[in-house]
């Protein structure tokens, strides 16, 4: 028979988690998952990686036809006009309709190679390296990567 006694030891040995205990610990660690994976942030930190990339690039052009300039008396490499145009590719077949800078890189005296865009499989032209280059009327030169990602503008003018 079942006494008052009897009831109360069996609820005290039963063990184990309510329905409700165990919602409330998933819910929290959703939460927290959430956090993290929004701190993170995988697509942002390699489109922030990719943008460095595409900034020493053009760092690195500019400098290298800058310093081609100074060592020719102030003479730019062929091609390089007032609209913006691609860079072509070290060793490219062919660079019609593209700016060629290989005075740049012949015996790696500026360059080893020019730079391509992280992203060059899908924003570079067929010889491209994704980066374009002009000069202002008064010669000032320009080197931006049109394809930067998060809404970045990466350019630079010397």
């Amino acid at each position: 028979m079942l006494t008052l006694n009897n009831i109360k030891s069996r609820r005290n040995s039963q063990k184990g988690f309510t329905l409700l205990e165990v919602l409330l610990v998933v819910a929290i660690i959703a939460i927290l998952a959430g956090i993290v994976i929004i701190a993170i942030n995988p697509g942002k930190n390699l489109g922030d990686s990719r943008n460095s990339q595409r900034s020493a690039d053009v760092n690195t052009i500019i400098s290298a036809v800058y310093q081609y300039s100074i060592d020719n008396n102030g003479t730019l490499p062929a091609g390089i006009t007032t609209t913006a145009t691609e860079v072509c590719a070290t060793g490219a077949a062919s660079c019609t309709g593209l700016v060629d800078l290989t005075v740049l890189t012949t015996a790696g005296k500026y360059l080893v190679s020019v730079p391509k865009d992280p992203q060059c499989a899908t924003v570079c032209a067929a010889n491209g390296v994704g980066y374009r280059i002009s000069r202002d009327a008064n010669g000032r030169l320009t080197v931006n990567a049109p394809s930067a990602e998060q809404s970045k503008t990466i350019s630079v003018t010397k």
